[in-house]
This record gives structure tokens, sequence and C-alpha cells, in this order.
């Protein structure tokens, strides 16, 4: 007999953070246990507002399926019972899970992936002043990659004092959609100047197609514009990269459609997430290893992490364990 449950969390941030449309102090979280055979697999998925999603709505969407869950329904069944986003992202990760242990094979080896190894990941500066964002900068001045969040004036101001900072780290920014055209023509210069080698989501999906015709001295990656492999012809004459991420592509059998898809079109690949625990990083894990941009420190911005969770040391996050997920 197949059980599914379904658990709402809350998960606090170890400070508040701030990006160009919402400041959070925390995230709620769902958790999908799907058991058989006795074999749990578990999944977990973080609600965007911003994709038009609630916890309630996402847990109507996984109580919907409940019954062909339980009834014997499978990863692969489930492109058909519903669209993309964290719902199906949750149960497709549980799936993903309960059929590796099921099968005594880690998840990577049935999705036909070499064993994931440690890999570097972003970390993400919140936006705040120049002063505070290059304070923590030269806090995190070891770490190899930064990530800069933008989208309010003195945007370069923040990239500036965030490279004085930690003069020696890889830097990447993140608009989330609040620039215009006008103001990516004016920054972009000299953010190749600073050293920043990728832009993500300068303009809003609803209107990024200035963006076909303008040659960008930093490569340019879709986030909210791409969520699914479908998404690809749209973005490719726009982007460089696009922005892989679970939650909104509805889990880890379509993220890896997206990531062939994608490099297939001549696209380069990051990997992203919402807020999540480590629960929520692991299947992402299995995408990274085909990424040039991996930003999975979700944990590392939480004031606690699942248990047993990820090993980050510093910025490198070493494998999951079974005992994790996969």
């Amino acid at each position: 007999m197949t059980v599914m449950k379904v658990a709402q969390e809350y998960w606090r941030r170890n400070e508040a953070f701030r990006i160009a449309r919402e400041i959070t102090t925390g995230a709620d979280l769902l958790k999908v246990e799907i058991s058989s055979e006795g074999c749990t697999g578990r999944g977990e998925c973080c609600p965007t507002r911003h994709y038009g999603e609630t916890v309630d709505s996402v847990i109507g969407q996984i109580e919907s399926v409940r019954d062909r869950i339980e009834a014997g329904a499978g990863r692969r069944d489930l492109h058909a019972l519903l669209p993309a986003g964290a719902a199906r992202n949750a149960l497709d990760c549980a799936l993903w899970d309960l059929e590796a242990k099921q099968s005594r094979t880690r998840a990577w080896s049935l999705a036909g992936l070499s064993a994931p190894k440690p890999i570097l990941t972003a970390y993400t500066l919140g936006i705040d002043t120049p002063a505070a964002m290059g304070e923590r900068a030269r806090r995190n001045a070891f770490r190899p990659l930064l990530k800069i969040k933008l989208g309010d004036r003195g945007d370069l101001d923040r990239v500036a004092a965030v490279r004085a900072g930690a003069p020696h780290s890889r830097l990447i920014v993140d608009a989330n959609e609040a620039w215009t055209i006008a103001a990516l023509r004016e920054n972009a210069p000299q953010l190749a100047v600073l050293g920043v080698e990728l832009v993500e989501q300068p303009l809003p999906a609803n209107a990024d197609d200035e963006l076909a015709d303008y040659d960008s001295p930093v490569p340019l990656c879709a986030d909210e514009s791409c969520h699914t492999s479908a998404d690809v012809d749209a973005v490719r004459a726009k982007y460089q990269f696009v922005n892989i991420k679970l939650d909104k592509t509805g889990g880890l059998t379509e993220a890896l459609a997206l990531a062939e898809t994608a490099r297939r079109a001549g696209l380069g690949l990051m990997v992203g997430c919402m807020s999540s625990t480590s629960l929520g990083i692991a299947p992402a894990l299995l995408v990274a290893g085909m990424c040039q941009f991996v930003d999975l420190d979700a944990p590392l911005l939480q004031a606690e992490d699942r248990r047993p969770g990820l090993v980050y040391e510093g910025s490198l996050i070493q494998p999951a364990g079974e005992d994790l997920w996969g």
C-alpha cells in the first residue's frame, strides 16, 4: 500500500533578506513523504507568491492527486496530472527518492548521470546600502563566487562596494525583473568593468522582448522568463543562459529536460533555488554538475537546516547522502 503525507513547515532566515520585490524573514515550505513497501521518499517545495502560488493552493494541488499517487502513479505520470510548479516539484522529488530507495540505486544513477562531486555554490548578498553590502562582502571575501541582489537606485554603487570588499571573488548580479532596458544599457558596461560575469533577469518577464535587439557586454540569464523546456524557444534570442529551479520546472524530471533542451539551443546553464532546506537542494545537485553557475546556498541563509542535511564547507557543497535524499 502507498501512503502520502504532506506537512507545512516554517523555516526562519538567519537575517532579513531583501530582493527587488520583497523582504523576507523566513519561508513556508511543504514536505511530502510517499511511503510504499517499507520505503519512504521525500520531497520539498517552496510555494511562491510571484508565480501565483500560496501554501493553500499548493496543498490543494497535491491533495488533488492523492488518490492517483496512492494508487501507484509514478513520476512519469506527473506531467499529465499537474502543471509545472511547487506542488509537482515536491511530488516528483519524493517519487525519485522513493524509486532510489526501493531499487537500492542512487537517484543520479537512475537519471543516467555520473556520481555527483563536490561543487561550489554562489553566496547571495541581499539588497542593502552600499556600505552594508561592502561590509558583508568583506566578511565573505573567502567565497569564490558572490551573487548580488539588485533592483534599486544606487545599484552600481552596491556592486562597486562589493567588489572593493571582495576583490578576488567572482561576481554575478540579479535584478529580479526590476530594471528597464534603459537601466540595463546604463549599468551593463560598468558591471563589465567591475568584473560581473552574469546578469540575471534584468527586465520583467512579460516585457523582455527588447533584449532581442540588445548586445549586452555581460551575459544575460533568464530566470522568471524561463520555467520549463517549453520556454526555451522564447528566450533563446534574448538571453545567453537559463536559470533552472526545481520549484519552477515542477521537479527534477523536467529540470533535466530543460537542461538538455537549453544546451541543444546553445544556452549556458545555471541552477538556482527558492528558499529551501537541504532536502530541497539535494535533487538540484544532480543538475548542478551540468551548469556553469551554481546558486544553491539557501541552507546557508537560514537560521537552521534539516537534519541530516547537506555538508557545506564554506561554499563547497558535498554530495547528498542517501539518508537525506536519493
